[in-house]
């Protein structure tokens, strides 16, 4: 059986300012989503911002339920609202953030695994690399230039045959 390596491609972690200014204005879009989130159980509000390549951009945020599972994080609301709206573009960048109640977090937090392999399914779609730009509060912003590089052995339509 052969061995595959894998090589995380990300770029330098950069501070919020030293993104370029597509990157900060789509991570700002993605803050103002985690304001309003409804996350009155955990108080961990996250925020994203899809762009498409028409230069269009959506905005999702985590829904919460008393019956936690039954909530929705805010990548997949933010790419699922794209898709929803506009089915026929294509997805550029996401870029994800958060927000506690303590405030502080500096370490970035990346896309649980529901939202990475949601997120693989449109790349592939797509056929058209898809960028995560995700941050804490505080401190570096990462930027991966595919999904795939978060993700993979990512389970795809080609597992079902």
């Amino acid at each position: 059986m052969e061995q595959k390596s894998i090589v995380l491609r990300l770029q330098h972690a950069k501070h919020f300012n030293e993104l370029n200014e597509p990157d900060q204005m789509l991570l700002q879009k993605a803050v103002d989503a985690a304001s309003r989130a409804y996350a009155p159980y955990s108080g961990f509000k996250v925020g994203a911002a899809v762009l498409l390549y028409s230069g269009g951009i959506v905005t999702g945020n985590n829904q919460e339920n008393a019956a936690y599972p039954l909530g929705l994080c805010a990548e997949r609301v933010a790419v699922f609202a794209a898709m929803a709206e506009f089915p026929d573009q294509k997805i550029d960048s996401i870029a994800i953030t958060i927000q506690t109640p303590e405030g502080g977090v500096s370490d970035p937090v990346s896309p649980c695994g529901a939202c990475r392999q949601v997120l693989m399914e449109y790349e592939n779609r797509q056929k058209k690399k898809i960028r995560v730009i995700f941050t804490g509060e505080t401190g570096q912003a990462i930027v991966v230039e595919s999904v795939s590089d978060l993700l993979p052995f990512s389970f795809t339509a080609g597992n079902l045959k």
